[in-house]
């Protein structure tokens, strides 16, 4: 993928996050998206600084860029939810990223999703029918609330894609930034 043409010039995405998110998950497609041209906002609950994870390590910190009310979900183009356990715990009870991510399904704008991140459109309420994968320990979760979970690198249904773990990143980026692309050319 040549990310010099800057394909996706214009774009803006949200990632949502709070302390305890798998830093690669944040970080990796964010400079990805960066370097595709995208504009890409961390939102979270708190202003200032957000903790990164490796597994059960802390790394480094990550700057939010807007809180939840400081942001109106039909100002982004996708959104994108990395995943760690205390990250993915957390932001699932909050009720403006709840309807953050409610918002841009509505439209069918994407919401992408990586690891333990699927806990939070399980809590908004908007898996059902969806085919899915996630890390393994979430798949009676998704499958609870509707979704068909399978176990595979990445996995595009309509709007949503998903990814399993920190190695499938590559192939996430890869498939986010085409439906982006695709979205972008389709406008």
């Amino acid at each position: 993928m040549n990310t010099k043409t800057k394909t996706l010039e214009g774009c803006k995405v949200a990632m949502l996050a709070m302390d305890g998110f798998e830093e690669a998950e944040l970080v990796e497609p964010k400079r990805a998206l960066s370097e595709a041209g995208a504009l890409v906002h961390v939102i979270s609950k708190k202003p200032g600084q957000i903790q990164g994870f490796r597994h059960t390590e802390r790394a480094g910190t990550v700057t939010v860029d807007a809180t939840f009310d400081q942001v109106r979900p039909e100002q982004y183009d996708a959104v994108v939810l990395p995943g760690g356990v205390v990250n993915s715990d957390a932001i699932r009870t909050v009720p403006e990223a709840q309807a953050f991510v409610r918002a841009l399904d509505e439209v069918h704008k994407p919401v992408a999703v990586i690891c333990h991140g699927g806990w939070l459109p399980i809590s908004a309420g908007i898996v059902k029918g969806h085919t899915m994968t996630s890390w393994p320990s979430l798949q009676d979760d998704l499958r609870n609330a509707g979704a068909t979970w399978v176990d595979e690198e990445v996995v595009e249904d309509g709007n949503f894609i998903t990814s399993r773990k920190p190695d499938d990143i590559p192939a996430f980026n890869r498939k986010l930034i085409a439906q982006l692309e695709h979205r972008g050319a389709a406008q």
